[in-house]
């Protein structure tokens, strides 16, 4: 019997585990994409509509779609990460999404805009979490925790960083000129580390999952003989279970809020008689109040039931939402940014920690495609959603636009915490 390490790269020392290898990558490009191709989104909105003379319903009507077609290509996408790994998979999203940001900057039409967007909805299928949970689920058990913990406190970052950054850039350059350069820094960022850093599954490169043991190949018939993996549901049966149902209904209301949140919150903020610096300044500071609610709650819920600490999460944007609607003052929107973002950056790793914990890693990336197409179509309802609520309430003179939009989110943020203890 030898050992099999076929494919590790030169340039990482063999003494250590290389799944940390693809974790640190995954947490450069998703900190990468979720600030521009997310985040950012929200920057635009403002100058787009002054430009083009769109609705702020026509231009987040372009982020749903995108969110609609990113929950269709979930489940191909899936099954793709299951069977091929994220290598080929996230190096052609980030190579797309590029390219569209590029095409993205001469939109001069509110169809070019859309079908853009659409195209981008299957870039972000590519790019996003869920091929990279997949991708930890495969390479991590018992370390799990601790990887999704290090991944996902990388991609809090996204905001803090490139809010500010997309908000100086518009001011400085104008719309169009700041994502031709984000296009360019996107590309620099995600699609080397994509094309060199990840490989499918440990067994590949003579590894097992979390690094603890060897996988042999018999010199005389050449077959690889692995450590027994973990117990996993099958993708049929685990999401026809009473507990997948609930863990959709949990966080599709906790992406309808979360998503108006992201889109809506710099509208909110100007309209409140804000400047575009303090509301690019407290969108970032959000993100970055994510790191330690992903530090506290992801690895509590090693400790813990992770249905009860989701619950928790749940609690606090229910508090945050509720001190944005009592108060407009700096030190509500202060309160708000704190408690909102450590909920918000812990639902991510609790969501894919929760679907690995329960259905296993065999059929993983079915299983959360199916999940995320739940709550794509969830998020997809929510910007548009959002600003119809607005401006209906504004026309009815009932709780002043924005003051009824977090009315109905708090709402949602209460069934969430119901829905994911009801999964236990």
């Amino acid at each position: 019997m030898r050992a099999v390490a076929e494919d590790v790269p030169g340039w990482w020392p063999a003494r250590w585990y290389y799944g940390w290898a693809l974790v640190i990558a995954l947490g450069l490009t998703a900190t990468v994409s979720y600030g521009i191709l997310l985040y950012g989104f929200a920057v635009f909105i403002t100058p787009m509509r002054e430009e083009l003379g769109w609705s702020k319903a026509q231009i987040t009507g372009a982020f749903s779609i995108a969110q609609l077609v990113l929950g269709v290509a979930a489940i191909p996408v899936g099954r793709w990460v299951d069977r091929s790994g994220p290598r080929a998979l996230m190096t052609a999203g980030s190579i797309a999404a590029a390219i569209l940001l590029l095409a993205w900057s001469r939109v001069e039409s509110l169809g070019a805009f859309y079908a853009i967007w659409a195209l981008m909805g299957v870039a972000l299928a590519a790019v996003f979490y869920e091929p990279a949970f997949a991708a930890v689920a495969t390479w991590f058990r018992s370390g799990r925790g601790r990887a999704l913990t290090v991944l996902t406190f990388m991609g809090g970052f996204a905001a803090v960083i490139f809010v500010p950054l997309t908000t100086a850039l518009v001011a400085r350059l104008g719309w169009r000129s700041a994502l031709v350069w984000l296009a360019v820094i996107y590309a620099a960022t995600t699609v080397i580390p994509h094309a060199l850093v990840l490989r499918r599954r440990p067994a590949d490169l003579g590894l097992v999952p979390d690094g603890t043991r060897s996988v042999t190949e018999d010199a005389a018939t050449g077959s690889v003989r692995a450590a027994p993996n973990d117990a996993s549901v099958p993708a049929a049966v685990a999401v026809r279970s009473s507990a997948f149902r609930w863990l959709a209904i949990a966080f599709a209301l906790a992406a309808i809020a979360n998503t108006a949140i992201t889109v809506h919150l710099i509208p909110l903020l100007l309209e409140r008689g804000f400047s575009p610096a303090f509301a690019g300044g407290a969108m970032g500071i959000l993100g970055l109040m994510a790191l330690p609610g992903r530090l506290v709650f992801t690895p509590l819920g090693d400790r813990m039931p992770r249905t009860t600490v989701t619950a928790w999460i749940f609690g606090l944007q229910v508090l945050s939402i509720g001190a944005l609607l009592v108060s407009h003052s700096t030190v509500a929107v202060w309160a708000f940014v704190a408690l909102f973002g450590a909920g918000f950056g812990a639902i991510t790793p609790a969501r894919a920690a929760l679907v690995a914990d329960r259905f296993g890693h065999g059929s993983y990336g079915r299983i959360s495609g199916v999940l995320a197409l739940l709550t794509a179509f969830a998020r997809a309802a929510a910007p548009v959603g959002a600003s119809l609520l607005y401006d209906s309430s504004r026309a009815a003179g009932v709780l002043g636009g924005y003051d009824a939009v977090l009315a109905a989110l708090a709402i949602m943020c209460v069934g969430a915490t119901v829905a994911v203890l009801a999964s236990a």
